[in-house]
């Protein structure tokens, strides 16, 4: 029996919710993490599953003692699970687990059988892992944005129209780790399938944050590709998992070779196993599949809906708290009544101060935890910064030559389904703290990193961890 969770004290069950750092006063507070849009910390189920697993842990799949069998259910387990989580009803879908959401799209990016005048869509607005797998397949076309930097659904029309009969696929975020937007991803299956085309989907923002449903295949608002990351999920073991249809992997080598992935060998051939064991060559990642496991079950009892009820409440708080913060400019909506189609993710900047400025004084006077930068999607931060083709020209000419001082970037925070009003609040004071000057440390700037340290300071890791 799975235990009941409350999302009003699920911050009680992640792992080092209430440990303290060190700041720059000399004092320690308890860390806040706004930076889940780039990995969630990991649930104390999840820990214990893993822990009680230790005991058991072999290899798996071709082992005949107990332990190597026991490894082999509870892996299987877990890609159940995951069929579960993603209402996977059709047998034609097979799950392969793998490193990442990275290595996820680029196996399929790899695999995908294109025609030499086929066409892959995607859009300026995703993350470099679901762009540049798909440019070194060559014929490649992104859609376009709105003013408001959401996608431009006309454009995705047209594109469809202009390529009639050749796009294979259209590879799109779910929702973006920059900007947060959810995108329509029903109304783009309709339209991507009327044309004969499949799609596929990035969730790896998407999947901890909403309910997904893969759909059957017979249905028009179905998805055929999806991937995701267990590390953005309360996982943080290193797996990645890829939804697909097996017809893919029919032709073809799998893009990794070696134990697991055969039937048999011989001098002059081979004979792949089935997939997913064809794909998972070597030996895989058994107490990440398990982690993986656990942690959904956990969010399936805390329930989707429940955690983006909660995740749209801190939004709506947030961007109502931070319209007040001096000289703030926040990119994306701000709209407090449209927080359910869009995560709990607000990339900002403080006027007249370095993104990596504030995200250094928040970290070493505050304890707060946030990312700055381009957040590995440079075109959809630029559309976003408004950043000109002169100006980005400059910016890498700089960059080839190691300075990074002028970047361009933002502030970004981001929750996970544990945060709560008074991180916020605490957050927030402490960025009108900044807008008037309030912070205590000197800083200065590494030209060839682009990030700001306080002056004759150090911090001695060792006391806090060592190996």
């Amino acid at each position: 029996m799975v235990k009941a969770y409350d999302i009003n004290s699920i911050h009680e069950q992640i792992v080092g919710w209430d440990r303290h750092v060190p700041l720059l006063n000399g004092k320690q507070t308890r860390y806040i993490n706004f930076d889940n849009a780039a990995s969630t910390p990991t649930l104390k189920p999840v820990l214990e599953a893993l822990n009680e697993f230790m005991q058991w842990y072999s290899s798996i799949h071709r082992g005949t003692g107990f332990k190597s069998q026991l490894s082999t259910h509870l892996y299987e387990q877990s890609r159940e699970i995951v069929r579960r989580f993603f209402n996977i009803r059709d047998e034609n879908h097979t799950i392969i687990f793998g490193k990442n959401s990275t290595e996820a799209i680029n196996k399929l990016a790899r695999r995908l059988p294109l025609d030499e005048n086929d066409i892959i869509l995607t859009t300026l607005m995703e993350h470099h892992s679901n762009d540049l797998p798909w440019r070194m397949r060559e014929r490649i076309d992104h859609i376009g944005l709105e003013a408001d930097s959401r996608l431009d659904m006309q454009d995705l029309r047209n594109k469809l129209e202009i390529y009639k009969g050749k796009v294979r696929l259209v590879s799109i975020t779910g929702a973006s780790n920059v900007s947060g937007y959810i995108n329509p991803i029903p109304e783009i299956a309709r339209l991507v399938h009327s044309h004969n085309a499949e799609l596929m989907v990035d969730a790896a923002q998407l999947a901890p944050h909403r309910a997904i449903d893969m759909g059957d295949q017979d249905d028009p608002e179905h998805i055929d590709y999806l991937a995701f990351s267990a590390h953005k999920i309360y996982a943080p073991f290193g797996l990645g998992v890829l939804i697909a249809n097996r017809d893919v992997f029919k032709d073809g080598n799998p893009d990794h070779v070696g134990g697991g992935t055969i039937e048999l060998v011989s001098i002059d051939h081979v004979l792949w196993a089935d997939v997913p064991e064809q794909e998972e060559a070597g030996t895989p990642n058994v107490a990440g599949a398990i982690a993986l496991g656990k942690a959904l079950q956990v969010m399936q009892e805390i329930g989707m809906d429940t955690i983006a009820d909660h995740e749209a409440r801190l939004t709506a708080y947030t961007l109502k708290k931070l319209k007040q913060v001096p000289g703030i400019d926040i990119y994306g909506s701000m709209d407090e009544n449209d927080v359910h189609n869009r995560l709990g993710v607000i990339p900002f900047n403080l006027q007249d101060k370095s993104h990596a400025l504030v995200a250094a004084i928040l970290n070493f006077e505050s304890g707060i935890g946030v990312r700055n930068g381009c957040f590995c999607a440079h075109p959809y931060l630029k559309h976003l910064l408004g950043i000109t083709e002169e100006e980005n020209e400059k910016l890498e000419q700089q960059i080839i030559q190691h300075d990074r001082s002028q970047i361009p970037g933002a502030v970004r925070m981001s929750f996970g389904m544990y945060n709560h009003e008074k991180e916020i609040d605490f957050f927030v004071d402490r960025l009108h703290r900044i807008a008037r000057n309030e912070f205590k440390g000197k800083y200065e700037l590494n030209k060839r990193t682009g990030e700001y340290r306080p002056v004759n300071y150090s911090i001695d890791f060792n006391d806090f961890m060592t190996l």
